[in-house]
């Protein structure tokens, strides 16, 4: 297991969280499995970027089905959103879920719908 970010204020203020600013996020070796099976092209694509993403995300959200934090990058040379879902774990720990890509139109589809609000 390996820090790879925290929670910030921003986060928190925006999402109406009851988490404390600085939490720490991190990735565990069943995380990383999860994410290289599930998104394999995605994860050597952006794997490697997670920390940037987490730290600097575009847009952040709260997924009302599973209550993940979702942080997106916008990379806009290759026209591809990436998403990074974090969930608490049973033990109170946050961990990073899930990483995979979105074609841009589909975040814009959930900003404008109000799932995700701007960093």
């Amino acid at each position: 297991m390996v820090k790879v970010g925290e929670i910030s204020q921003r986060t928190i203020d925006l999402l109406g969280l009851a988490i404390t600013a600085g939490t720490p996020i991190y990735l565990g070796d069943s995380n990383i499995e999860h994410i290289a099976n599930r998104h394999p092209e995605d994860f050597e694509d952006y794997g490697a970027d997670l920390e940037n993403i987490l730290k600097y995300p575009d847009y952040v959200g709260l997924n009302q089905v599973n209550q993940s934090i979702e942080y997106v990058k916008v990379y806009t040379v290759q026209n591809i959103s990436v998403k990074v879902a974090v969930r608490v774990s049973t033990g109170g720990n946050y961990f990073v879920r899930s990483l995979y890509a979105r074609d841009v139109s589909r975040i814009s589809r959930a900003v404008a719908n109000g799932q995700l609000l701007t960093y």
